[in-house]
Order: structure tokens, then sequence, then C-alpha cells
């Protein structure tokens, strides 16, 4: 019997890959072909798949050599880089767990998961990074040694506990002569069950959690995505979102390894639309807040150009929505009405995608928050198929997606193929697949209270229609009950609120109130060029926010969403937030999610006065 079962389990565990497995296929198939691409002194620097291996190795072997276990943790901190992806690839190629950190993170934060995951290494990017731990030396015995990649600002500096990159690799390849087994020896004893990356949640109920997935799930995932969206080896991608987010990397490493398209990083986060423009990936995927802000700023040019442009505009704008309200509601296009759409194509579209980067793009996903309806409709309306995807870190990422041909407004898609969907009894959406995560590092407790008889707890609520499309309308923990006993759905309203180019984000508030109310964050380019237009003196974001005519604006945004709403759904009273928020106040998580516990305790005051 017990044979029978170990037969078994290793007949499902040959199902699966490991990293290493996956990772040196990659490399077998594709020795010179270009990996990655690096911006530095304004020229583009190709990097081949052999070089990716070459550093990686070297890498693996410097780390093996100064005592990294399997199952030790590594952590990475800094803005997205190749040595960042090239350190990641080689912490799992060794059997260790890859942890990664915001860049933006304060000191505190990165003592918190370098402490939590009880990280034997830390590589960080450059001075910025070395100094927040600096902060904490101290209290993280366990640290072995401190990698730097970017040494600016650095080369007076000496420790005993730091290294640069370029000595991590010559140690390596020292290492690697001296025993040139190693590495493959290591990457031998790695299995698909055994982890391959601990991912950090964004802290938005309280203290991050160290979501643990394995080799299983991580390759499992690369390859079930393109069940719905068809990657190619020819793809081009742009990495620009936080490499320790499961968004990026998915695109940046898993994805890329198992398909081998080209992924091309940033010179820096304020760079995005400069390198986009530069590099017109194939394959485009961010927030929605990135979505949103391009959506934005098309509106504040077209506001600004020719009474003529303007005119033009807006009547291809309407052809595009006519066309997209058809096919995203699985509808036939007529002759004529494809007869106009090509004749706005080609004379405004066409020219308005090149300018912005995206007119390669085959496929453009949003995720990782909800977007909404209207700055989708407005780029499926401009001929670019921006789609909808669903999912969470313990589920490796992706739940849901949209067929790249079959995208249907206010949903978030199709289970991947091997993902089971269900809706449990109180609205809850309940996963079941092999990209279900381990498990909380350190926490069984939570582990228990999200994955129940193997189905993925999410805390989402939804609905699966009848074409297998799957509909979010809010989180379990976020649905208001008035006073009146009235079930809402907050996440409805504010993406409504959020469609207006003049609102960043809101937080409706009405639990166990006789009415709803809203906080709001001003769009502060659109509603500053209103000021502007408008001959309204203002000094300070507060000035702006204060201002009479401002609020008069978000009020006529407010009544205009609170007309398509149900009488219980309205917002009564708002007040717009007369600061900024940070992710450094602990107001917003590095996604730009809202914390919404913090926001209601910070700004209580404010709440109360509106009742």
């Amino acid at each position: 019997m017990e044979k029978k079962e170990s037969m078994a389990m290793k007949k499902t565990e040959s199902i699966f890959e490991t990293i290493p497995q996956v990772f040196n296929r990659a490399v077998d198939k594709n020795p010179s072909k270009v990996a990655m691409r690096t911006k530095q002194l304004g020229l583009w620097h190709d990097i081949t798949w052999h070089e990716y291996h070459d550093k990686a190795k070297k890498i693996g072997c410097a780390l093996a050599s100064m005592g990294f276990e399997k199952g030790d943790a590594a952590c990475i901190i800094g803005d997205n880089s190749f040595e960042w992806v090239m350190a990641d690839m080689a912490i799992q190629c060794v059997g260790g767990g890859a942890v990664g950190g915001y860049a933006t993170n304060a000191w505190q934060q990165v003592q918190y998961v370098v402490d939590h995951c009880d990280a034997r290494f830390l590589f960080v990017e450059n001075e910025e990074q070395l100094d927040k731990w600096l902060m904490f030396r101290q209290n993280a015995p366990l640290l072995k040694k401190v990698i730097v990649w970017d040494t600016k600002g650095l080369l007076a500096f000496t420790d005993p506990m730091v290294m640069t990159f370029d000595q991590l690799l010559e140690m390596g390849s020292k290492e690697d002569k001296e025993n040139p087994s190693l590495f493959k020896d290591r990457q031998a004893k790695v299995t698909p069950d055994d982890l391959a990356v601990i991912i950090y949640t964004s802290g938005t109920t309280g203290p991050p959690k160290g979501a643990m997935l394995t080799h299983k799930n991580v390759t499992w995932m690369a390859s079930a995505v393109d069940t719905i969206i068809k990657i190619h080896k020819e793809d081009n991608v742009l990495s620009f979102l936080p490499l320790c987010h499961v968004f990026e990397r998915l695109f940046t490493v898993f994805i890329h390894i198992k398909f081998t398209y080209v992924v091309n990083f940033v010179e820096k986060p304020d760079t995005v639309m400069q390198n986009m423009m530069e590099v017109s990936p194939t394959v485009g995927y961010a927030v929605p807040r990135i979505w949103e802000k391009y959506y934005s700023n098309i509106m504040i040019k077209m506001d600004d150009a020719t009474w003529f442009k303007r005119f033009v505009f807006k009547l291809a704008l309407k052809i595009g929505e006519k066309r997209a309200d058809r096919v995203m509601n699985f509808k036939s296009l007529g002759v004529f009405h494809r007869i106009l759409f090509s004749i706005a194509w080609f004379t405004i579209f066409r020219k308005l995608k090149e300018r912005l980067g995206f007119e390669n793009i085959r496929v453009a996903i949003s995720g990782a928050a909800p977007i909404s309806k209207e700055v989708l409709r407005f780029f499926q309306s401009i001929g670019m198929n921006l789609i909808e995807g669903y999912g969470q870190t313990e589920g490796t990422g992706v739940t849901t997606l949209s067929p790249e041909d079959k995208t249907k407004f206010g949903t978030v898609g199709i289970a991947l193929k091997g993902i089971d969907l269900k809706i449990a009894e109180d609205g809850e959406i309940l996963v079941k697949s092999p990209g279900v995560f381990k498990g909380y590092y350190k926490s069984d407790k939570a582990t228990a209270e999200t994955i129940v008889d193997g189905w993925l707890l999410t805390g989402d609520v939804g609905e699966i229609d009848s074409d297998g499309f799957l509909k979010i309308t809010d989180r379990k923990k976020d649905i208001i009950v008035t006073a009146g006993g009235k079930n809402i759905t907050p996440q409805y309203i504010e993406n409504k609120l959020k469609a207006s180019i003049y609102i960043n984000d809101t937080v409706v508030i009405g639990d166990k109130r006789k009415f709803l109310s809203c906080l709001i964050m001003i769009d502060e380019d659109n509603v500053a060029k209103f000021a502007q237009d408008n001959k309204i003196q203002f000094s300070t974001y507060k000035d702006l926010t204060c201002d009479e005519q401002v609020i008069a604006l978000i009020d006529r945004e407010v009544k205009n969403v609170n007309e398509t709403l149900a009488r219980v759904e309205n917002i009564r009273k708002f007040t717009i937030l007369p600061k900024r928020l940070y992710e450094e106040d602990g107001e917003v998580t590095p996604t730009m999610k809202i914390k919404r516990k913090f926001v209601n305790k910070a700004f209580k005051d404010l709440i109360e006065a509106m009742y």
C-alpha cells in the first residue's frame, strides 16, 4: 500500500517542473538569443540567455560556498534590473527561497521582511538601500553578507559584511572552476514541492504575511496563463512594476523562462512612458493606476488641442465606443461600423498609439486591483486590446483572464485551464488549482484560515455568469451594511467615481450609518490644469483641495455618478482629502492600494464631520 502511494506521489510530481529545469531548457535552446535588455548611458544593451545563465551560476556558486543551504532565504531590494533577476534565479536554482522587497520601503519594513523570513543574504541595489540595512544591522544576526550591485557613492566604503556584485561574481567564478558540478548538483536536488519564493502581501489589513510559492506553483502558472492568452517567443515586454510583486515576477521571471521572449528593464521608475515609446512592447501589463494615468494624460492633451482636433478626436472616439460596446458584449460588427472604425483607426488612433508606444501591443492586461469600466472601454475604443485579469498572491497571481478575442465588460474573464472556481453560499470566490500556495511563512493559523479542504478562500465576493465569466462585486470584509440594513458594495461605487479624470481614488463610508459618504483623493494633474484654466490661485496642495470651484467641480462629478446608481447607493456627502497619500505614511501600499483601516482612522475627524 505504502509503495503504491509513493509511486502515485512520484507520478504526480513528475507532471510538474522546477525553476532550474525550465531555466536550463530555455538556455540550452536559445544560448545566443537575447533574453534581457537594459538601458545604460542612453544606450540599450543586450543580455543573452547564455550570459543570464552564466551570471546566475556564478551567484549561486558563491552563495553555496558561503554556506547558503537548501531551504534558506535571501532577500533582494531595489528597482527592476538584470542584477535583481539574476540574483532571484540563482537563489531558486540552488534550492533557496527568494524574497523581494519594495525599493520604496522604509528601513523598518525592510527589517521586518529580513527578520521574518530568516534571510541569510541580502542583495541591495545602491547606497540608499544599503543605508536601510545599516539602520538595523545589529538586529539581523542571521545575515551573512550584504551584496550591492550599484556602487555609486560607495567607492570609499568598506565593511566586512558588505561585498559588491562584481566581487560576488568573481568568488562564484573561482568556486565554479574548483567545483564544476556544484551548481548542477544543487539544481538536481530541487523538487517541485520545494519553496521557490516568498512574496509578502501588501499589508492592507495588518502586518505583511509571507506567501510561500513552490516551484510547482510558479512553473505551472507560467504554462496556465498561455491557455487564455497566447505568449510567443518573439514577444517583447517592459519590466517596471515592482519585482517583489507577483504580477511583475510572473512576466519578468517565470513566464519569461518558459517562453523566452525579451524582457526590457526601464531606466528608472519615472522613465516608464519614455521607455515604453522606445521599446514598443507586444504584451503590456500594469496596475489600473498606470492605465488611468495614461487615460488622464490623453484627455488633458486633447483639452489643450485646437477645436478642430478636439472635434475629430471626439467623433473618432464615438465610433470606437460603438465598436467596443458591440465587441465586448459579443455582438457582431456590421460592415458600415467596420469601415467607420477603419477610417478612425488610420486617421486618429494609429498615430495616438504610436505616440504612446502602444502600436505593437497585441494584448494589454490590467491586474492587481479593479479598473473602472470607463477606462477599459476607452482603450478598447481606440483599438488597444486592454483586458482585465483577477488573482491574488496566494493563487500565484492569476485565477481568471479575459481571452484576447472575447472580452466582456464588467467581468475579469474566465478561469485558466486547470483551475476550479466556485462561489460559496455567502458569495465568496473559492479557488482550487496547482497554483494555490503552500501557506504563510511562520503562520499555520493564517494558512488554516485561508486554505480549507484544498480550496483557497479569496476574501472576494463575486458571481459566475452563464458564459463562465467571473464578476467581482467586492471584498468580503469591505461590504457596507447601512443603518437601514442595506448591503452596499463600495468597490462598485468607487470604481465609478474613479472613472472621472478629476478623481484619483476614493473610500466610500457608510457602515452602520444612515447614508453613504466618501473621502476623495483628487487627480492632482487634472485638477491643477482645471485651476489654471479657470485662473484659480493656489500655492499648496491643500489650497487646491479647499478651493470652492474645485469642490464644485468634484460635486458635479459625484452627482453624475449618483445619477447612475440606486438611491440607497448615492453619495450624500463627500470630503476632499487635504493631503496626498503616501506609502511612507502607511496610507497606501507600494502598489497604490489604499489601506482602508488606516485611512478611516487617520481621517476619523473628517468622516465624523460629514455625519
